[in-house]
Parts: C-alpha cells; structure tokens; sequence
C-alpha cells in the first residue's frame, strides 16, 4: 500500500510519519507539504501515486481539495488531526502516528 503524509512545511509531522511507516509491513510512503516554502510540495503526481492520502490538520484537507479536486474523488483520505507541536521524530508524534496510522491501515 502507497501512503501520502501531508503537512503545511514538509518539515517535521509528514516526513517523520514517510519516515516510519517506509517499508513497515511491505508499504511505501512519502510525504509533502501544501506551503509554497515546503521541503517538497505536494503535487499532481503525489495524489496519483498514493493508496491513502493522510492530513495532519483539517486546513490541509481543504487545499488539497482545492488544489487538486477531482484527483481525490477516488481516494482515501483521511485527517489524523494532529497539530503543529512537535518536531520531527518526536516521541509523542510517533506515538500518535502509530496509533492513528496503524487503525486505518490494519483494517
């Protein structure tokens, strides 16, 4: 399974979450941000690629939506609701990843 982890900055929550779920149980990850200024910014080719697309916050839902409409009509996505307060491999961050990540994809 293709999963797409997407914050603001592509710095901290995203690549921490590609991070520890790369090649957990034979999936893939990636991940990519939805600011101008990210580490990489999510694209057209991003959506296309991913099985599940994951957002950290309900403001990076709505401007995937804008931004590339129609693409998400046949995708999974899915809000982990997790706030910018941590940094990148941060206990507590992969703590929640894990949890919130591992109830949708272990389904």
């Amino acid at each position: 399974m293709k999963l797409l982890f997407i914050c603001s900055k592509n710095q901290w929550r995203s690549p921490t979450a590609e991070k520890i779920f790369h090649l957990y149980e034979g999936h893939q990850a990636r991940s990519a941000g939805t600011e101008s200024g990210a580490r990489t910014k999510v694209t057209e080719g991003h959506i296309g690629w991913a099985d599940i697309i994951f957002v950290m916050e309900k403001k990076h839902l709505r401007r995937i939506r804008e931004k590339f409409g129609i693409l998400l009509n046949h995708k999974t996505v899915v809000n982990l609701d997790i706030a910018d307060d941590y940094q990148y491999m941060d206990e507590v961050l992969i703590e929640i990843l894990q949890n919130r990540v591992l109830e949708q994809i272990e389904k």
